[in-house]
């Protein structure tokens, strides 16, 4: 298993939880498929919570839309974007 899947995989439980989402599993979210305005209903107020983890157990900033939009096409997206710019340590 690469480093970005296991991200991936990583990132799907922390989408889960984050978000709480009732009747999704990780296997429900496909790594890539859109995340925001999906099948999953992720909205602009979901994708600040999510910034807000990803900054916090990755040390990760995601600083303006325009990065957002790439960054959370896909969880596959943000699992590269996270370990491309995480901070070594």
């Amino acid at each position: 298993m690469s480093q970005i899947e296991i991200m991936i995989s990583e990132l799907k439980a922390k989408i889960i939880e984050t978000l709480g989402l009732i009747d999704v599993g990780p296997e429900d979210i496909k790594d890539d498929e859109r995340l925001v305005g999906g099948d999953l209903g992720i909205d602009s107020i979901d994708v600040l919570e999510l910034v807000m983890m990803i900054e916090k157990d990755y040390g990760v900033k995601i600083e303006n839309k325009e990065l957002g939009v790439k960054v959370f096409a896909s969880v596959r997206a943000l699992a590269t974007h996270i370990s491309n710019n995480r901070k070594k340590g």
